[in-house]
């Protein structure tokens, strides 16, 4: 999808971070925007501001965990503009614990938000897509899609799930012949809210290496990739319709790691983590 102008882009988890980072590189662009998030005032703000600025924006408290919700949520964009182009499952929450201290709630919740919100997302929207000209849908997976770290269980158990889901709908696409596309976001340390809202269970120190009695603090620091950085770099991969985007020097890393050592960057990691955590940062 080389061009964005007169197209309408959906995004959820639009209130803040990537998403509202997205929400105005896009209606910069020339899309029309649908805008959600959980977080009813600050969507509002991010639409208002677009708004203010003479640019087509409609924002709604969404819980995409709701299949119910995001079934009507996606008519309701539709009867608004008449057409969805490109759809990004954006939203998603952190969870720091072991397997041993993750709750089935924890799992649930987690899931919920960023595994089933993405399938709910793509399959409401599907439809519509395929009746535009061109469609495209993004969704968010991540470096702990790539690779699984201790403490993030829940967190790597859904964002693999959303590379498996993803790149499966691609190859479907592309056998039908259809006109809609999709592309599967990795990022790495990105600056925004997760780290700090993440739900924390137990004592994770000794599996983080964290010297902090609150290991979000030291997660934080090492997020270095802004959201419009970010951003820029989703939307350069809709354009030229990429399969898979890494954002950030570290999801580069992570994956050149990866791919040379299937297995055995478990090892590199176990033993780094006990140095931090025996030696301090």
């Amino acid at each position: 999808m080389k061009s964005l102008q007169d197209r309408v882009a959906v995004i959820t988890g639009a209130g803040s971070g990537i998403g509202r980072a997205l929400a105005i590189e896009l209606s910069a662009a020339g899309c029309s925007v649908a805008l959600s998030d959980i977080n009813e005032a600050a969507v509002n703000e991010v639409a208002k501001q677009l708004n203010d600025m003479g640019r087509p924006a409609i924002a709604d408290r969404l819980d995409v965990s709701d299949r119910e919700a995001f079934y009507a949520y996606a008519d309701k964009v539709h009867a608004h503009y008449g057409k969805v182009n490109i759809v990004i499952n954006n939203a998603g929450v952190a969870l720091g614990a072991t397997v041993e201290d993750t709750t089935y709630d924890d799992f649930e919740w987690l899931m919920g938000i960023n595994f089933w919100g993405v399938v709910y997302g793509t399959k409401a929207f599907l439809p519509y897509l395929k009746q535009a000209d061109a469609g495209h849908i993004v969704n968010i997976s991540s470096i702990f899609g790539i690779i699984s770290v201790p403490t993030q269980s829940a967190y790597n158990a859904a964002k693999f799930a959303v590379r498996g889901f993803t790149d499966a709908l691609r190859m479907e696409l592309e056998m039908e012949g259809s006109s809609v596309s999709c592309t599967t976001i990795h990022p790495g340390g990105i600056k925004t809210n997760i780290a700090r809202s993440a739900r924390m269970k137990g004592d994770v120190s000794k599996f983080t290496g964290s010297s902090k009695a609150d290991p979000r603090e030291d997660f934080e620091k090492m997020f270095r990739t802004t959201p419009e950085d970010a951003a820029a770099t989703i939307i350069k991969g809709i354009r030229s319709n990429k399969r898979r985007v890494l954002i950030g020097s570290d999801a580069v890393a992570v994956d050149s790691m990866q791919r040379m050592m299937p297995t055995a960057y478990q090892k590199i990691m176990i033993s780094g983590q006990k140095l931090l955590a025996k030696y301090g940062k």
